[in-house]
C-alpha cells in the first residue's frame, strides 16, 4: 500500500536531505533555519512532484525550490543578519590535538569568510564550489543568467581570497614544535 501511495519518488527525494541541509546551512548559518528550509523545500517538492519533467533534473529542481524558500524567508525578514558561528566537532580518535586544533581553526576561518559574503555570492559559491553544480544548473536554480553566476562566483572567490589572506596575515607566523 505505501509503495502505491509514495512510489519510488519518496526515497529518492529523502536521499537529497543531507545535500540540501549542507546548502541551506551554508546560506543561513543557522541549524534550525536550515532544517526548516530543507523541510519546506521537500514538502513543496512532494506536493509538486507531478511538475517534474525529467528524473535526472530532480536535484536541481529541489535546490531551486529551496532557493525560493530562502528568498521568501529573506523577504519576510526584510534584512539579513549574519548568525553567530558555531564550532564543528571534527575530532577523531586518530588525530593529534594539534591537528584537530589546526583543522578547527581553518574551518572556522573559512566559515567566517563565507558568512561575510553577500547572500547572492554566498549562494553561488556554495552551489558551485561545495555542491559541484555546473554554471548552467546554478543559473536555473537561482533563475539568473549564466553570466551573472560567473561574475558572482568570481567576485565571491576574490572576496574569500582577500579575507583569508588578511586572516592569515593577522594570525602571524606559525609556531613549530621542536623535539
Amino acid at each position: 500500500m505505501s509503495h502505491f501511495l509514495f512510489g519510488p519518488f519518496r526515497p529518492t527525494l529523502e536521499a537529497l536531505r543531507p545535500m540540501l541541509y549542507r546548502i541551506a546551512y551554508a546560506w543561513c548559518h543557522d541549524p534550525a533555519l536550515a532544517d526548516d528550509l530543507v523541510q519546506e523545500a521537500l514538502s513543496k517538492a512532494w506536493a509538486r512532484r507531478a511538475q517534474l519533467r525529467e528524473d535526472a533534473a530532480l536535484k536541481g529542481w529541489v535546490v531551486s525550490i529551496m532557493n525560493h524558500c530562502w528568498v521568501d524567508h529573506l523577504r519576510r525578514r526584510r534584512e539579513f543578519e549574519d548568525i553567530e558561528e558555531w564550532e564543528d566537532e571534527l575530532e577523531s580518535a586518530g588525530d593529534s590535538p594539534e591537528a584537530c586544533c589546526d583543522r578547527e581553526r581553518v574551518v572556522a576561518c573559512i566559515r567566517s569568510a563565507v558568512a561575510q559574503l553577500p547572500p547572492a555570492q554566498r549562494q553561488v559559491v556554495t552551489l558551485v564550489d561545495l555542491e559541484e553544480f555546473g554554471y548552467a544548473e546554478v543559473a536555473g536554480i537561482l533563475n539568473i543568467p549564466v553570466g551573472t553566476v560567473m561574475s558572482r562566483l568570481s567576485r565571491a572567490r576574490a572576496n574569500l581570497k582577500k579575507r583569508l589572506d588578511a586572516a592569515q596575515t593577522a594570525a602571524g607566523p606559525s609556531l613549530w614544535r621542536v623535539k
